[in-house]
C-alpha cells in the first residue's frame, strides 16, 4: 500500500511560479512510475506529467511543456512539479498518483494505482 500526500497549492497571479510536493510513503519508492494529473471545475482529471523510476526520462502533456517540470527525489520519496509562468487556465485540484513501473507512458486515470488528497491551485488574472 501507497500513500501519496501533496503539498504547495496556493493562490497566485498569472505567471507567477509554484512547486508541488508529493510525499509517498512505500517502502520501495523508486519500483513506481510517478505522475502529476489535475482536474478543473467541471471537468474531467486530465494528465500533466510522469517520470520514470530512477528519473532519467519524463514525459508531459502538451498543454504544460515548457512550464512544468516533474522530478522526483527518491531519496527523500517525493515527486516534485515545479510550475512556472502559471496561467488562469492551470486553476485545478492537483494530484499526484503512483503505479508500479511497467513500459511505456501512463496518461489515463485508470493506470494509476494510487492517488493522493489533492491540492489546489488557483492562478488569478
Amino acid at each position: 500500500q501507497v500513500q501519496l500526500v501533496e503539498s504547495g497549492g496556493g493562490l497566485v497571479q498569472a505567471g507567477d511560479s509554484l512547486r508541488l510536493s508529493c510525499l509517498a510513503s512505500a517502502r520501495t519508492f523508486s519500483g513506481y512510475e510517478m505522475a502529476w494529473f489535475r482536474q478543473a471545475p467541471g471537468k474531467e482529471r486530465e494528465f500533466v506529467a510522469a517520470i520514470s523510476r530512477i528519473g532519467g526520462t519524463s514525459y508531459s502533456a502538451d498543454s504544460v511543456k515548457g512550464r512544468f517540470t516533474i522530478s522526483r527525489d527518491n531519496a527523500k520519496m517525493t515527486s516534485y512539479l515545479q510550475m512556472n509562468t502559471l496561467k488562469p487556465e492551470d486553476t485545478a485540484v492537483y494530484y499526484c498518483a503512483a503505479r508500479v513501473s511497467t513500459s511505456g507512458w501512463a496518461t489515463r486515470v485508470d493506470e494509476y494505482h494510487y492517488w493522493g488528497q489533492g491540492t489546489q491551485v488557483t492562478v488569478s488574472s
